[in-house]
């Protein structure tokens, strides 16, 4: 049974750790607010964008002199993930999930007979992989988000890749984070960028709807080889923005219920903590009464 003063020791510990995870928690939901908003004004421009990209690479996709970043290199076998995570922990299993999701990426990949490589954004997954799958990661990419995503950053990453791709070094790039959903929920989300994913078929919003036709000035393909760079670029941006925001959200969940555990362990010490001060009075007292009447 420990002492008092290892009891009045331990509970002084707790609540010191009670208070960081409280400070920790109103700074992430501070964090997280901007956060939120920063992803929500992001994510209609970049998903217009890719809508509208998608329409014009259907009609381009296959032909001659079709964008590298459009028609790919002709071959699967090569194939590149960034993971996006934080360079932080604290955050529950935001970081283990998308290292859980590389590895298996990586398995999956060997399986088909492909070449598997990660680019980590962000120490945390990073020192993860490393000790299983060291090997596969070609480089690590940190502080990016500090204290804030900025486009500039994403712009770098997709320099990045698009010298990667220029040099063979890959055939196909997915991107996965974090998606945010609340801050209880966030979601893995894989979205492959590289090369441009055009879908099979266009979906009409209305049955019997006639499809506009468009006349791009300047041509399609020149369009195409300006806006597919800067796409890539706002896909990142918004993965960087999604991630981040969830980073936020699950630190802010994980501190408050170690607030609560902590809570509940001082309870708990308190009260093993009066009772064994209880039954020490208790013990004095009954020896100062055998003493006494011993005499």
């Amino acid at each position: 049974m420990p002492s008092l003063k290892e009891f009045r020791v331990r509970i002084a510990n707790v609540k010191s750790t009670a208070r960081i995870t409280s400070a920790m928690k109103m700074v992430a939901g501070a964090k997280l607010r901007r956060a939120q908003e920063q992803a929500e004004a992001a994510g209609p421009y970049a998903e217009r964008m890719d809508r509208m990209l998608s329409s014009v690479a259907a009609s381009v996709a296959g032909s001659d002199g079709a964008p590298k970043l459009l028609s790919g290199t002709g071959s699967q076998t090569k194939q590149l993930l960034v993971a996006v995570s934080g360079d932080r922990g604290l955050c529950g299993g935001f970081n283990t999930s998308i290292a859980r999701y590389a590895r298996q990426f990586v398995q999956q990949a060997l399986n088909e007979g492909h070449e598997p490589q990660i680019l980590c954004v962000g120490r945390k997954a990073s020192g993860v992989l490393q000790r299983t799958h060291g090997s596969r990661i070609i480089d690590t990419l940190e502080d990016l988000s500090k204290p804030a995503p900025s486009y500039a950053g994403a712009v770098s990453i997709a320099d990045r890749l698009t010298q990667l791709y220029d040099d063979g070094e890959f055939d196909v790039c997915t991107v996965v984070y974090n998606k945010f959903v609340s801050a209880l929920t966030q979601t893995v989300t894989p979205q492959q960028i590289i090369p441009f994913p055009v879908p099979e078929a266009a979906v009409e919003e209305d049955a019997g709807a006639t499809k506009a036709i468009y006349e791009y000035e300047p041509g399609e393909q020149e369009l195409l080889e300006k806006l597919l760079p800067q796409n890539l670029s706002v896909q990142i941006y918004r993965a960087l923005l999604e991630s981040f925001a969830s980073e936020q959200g699950a630190r802010m969940t994980a501190m408050d219920n170690a607030t609560r555990n902590a809570g509940e362990m001082i309870n708990n010490l308190t009260l093993s903590y009066n009772r064994t001060r209880q039954a020490a009075i208790t013990k004095e007292l009954i020896e100062i009464i055998s003493g006494a009447e011993a005499l």
